[in-house]
């Protein structure tokens, strides 16, 4: 087929795309900033949708919380409708179901492939728990890897007594403490708050967030603890999805599955760049000892062993085709 006739097949197919679909505008909350990896997925996400919907899907990204939503709140403000759409840390979810803590399980899989293997061998669950509370499950975003700021290295279990250590979710207080920390968990919209009136005295997050957040301005120390990599995932309200046309639905797909592979490189590859920026910032990164990484990991495995329990045989899977796509028994 000649070139010239494939453009105007591709615009009227445009043009028909745009006669036949009602614009939808839609509002989508974000506790994270713009400038942040989740934030950038969100906005790549809305970009795409854009261009893919020939733009009668307009979404306004609403970041930093400006909504009033933290990310505890998303799974029912999305599910009621009360926002349409929403990038969330998920791990506030355990409450929901004990699947959405999986994601940041301790010294289980810390790199961002594992993180990656990880999620594809839950993804099935996620869907699950979002279609039962009326949602859809769009993509995941993943930050790079936690670790823990704080005002010196931890170089042994002594360092971790006492300390108040902010942590995301349920998972990291039961691990931290196991070894004699004092973990708080706290939403990142409270966190740098809590730093400034000495209410903790370190911060398990990601060096991209912890950028994100000039932590440098309250601790000098990253130290990179192979925790695991936190994931946000973006939902849609189900009767929203369903209201659009069949164009829109898969337009939304597309760009969904576009963001998510594009998500997943972009902090694969800003690993290397985070650690320049710290270093041009002053902040000492620290490799604990490996004495250290197996007394965690102890303690990370207990956490593990509750979470099977409570999960039963959908967890026993889940850890299992985990385990074998990583080479692992």
């Amino acid at each position: 087929m000649k070139p010239m006739l494939l453009a105007a097949l591709g615009l009227a197919q445009a043009l028909a795309f745009s006669a036949q679909a009602e614009e939808v505008h839609l509002d989508l909350a974000n506790e994270y900033s713009a400038g942040s990896l989740v934030g950038l997925a969100d906005q790549d996400f809305i970009d795409r949708i854009a261009a893919l919907s020939d733009g009668s899907i307009v979404i306004t990204p609403h970041f930093g919380g400006a909504l009033g939503f933290k990310s505890k709140d998303h799974f029912d403000a999305v599910g009621d409708g009360a926002v349409p759409l929403a990038g969330t840390y998920t791990g506030v979810f355990t409450g929901i179901d004990a699947v959405f803590a999986l994601s940041s399980m301790p010294f289980q899989a810390p790199t961002i492939a594992d993180a990656y293997a990880l999620y594809q061998a839950a993804r099935p669950a996620y869907e699950e728990v979002f279609a039962s509370g009326n949602q859809k499950l769009l993509y995941a975003a993943p930050y790079t890897p936690t670790g823990i700021w704080a005002g010196k290295a931890l170089a042994d279990l002594a360092a971790f007594e006492g300390l108040k250590i902010r942590t995301y979710d349920a998972a990291g207080v039961e691990a931290f403490s196991q070894i004699g920390a004092a973990p708080i968990q706290l939403s990142w919209a409270d966190t740098i708050p809590q730093l400034s009136t000495g209410g903790i005295d370190a911060v398990l997050t990601s060096d991209e967030t912890g950028i994100a957040g000039s932590l440098w301005d309250h601790l000098s120390h990253f130290n990179g603890v192979p925790y695991s990599v936190a994931i946000n995932m973006t939902h849609m309200n189900r009767d929203t999805f369903e209201a659009l046309s069949a164009e829109q639905k898969q337009a939304v797909l597309q760009a969904a599955a576009a963001t998510e592979a594009a998500a997943w490189q972009r902090a694969a590859d800003r690993v290397a760049s985070n650690a320049e920026v710290l270093a041009e910032k002053g902040v000492v990164r620290v490799s604990p000892p490996p004495a250290l990484i197996a007394q965690l990991q102890e303690a990370g495995d207990a956490v593990l062993a509750s979470w099977l329990a409570e999960t039963g045989a959908q967890g026993q899977t889940i850890m299992e085709s985990y385990r074998q796509s990583r080479g692992g028994s």
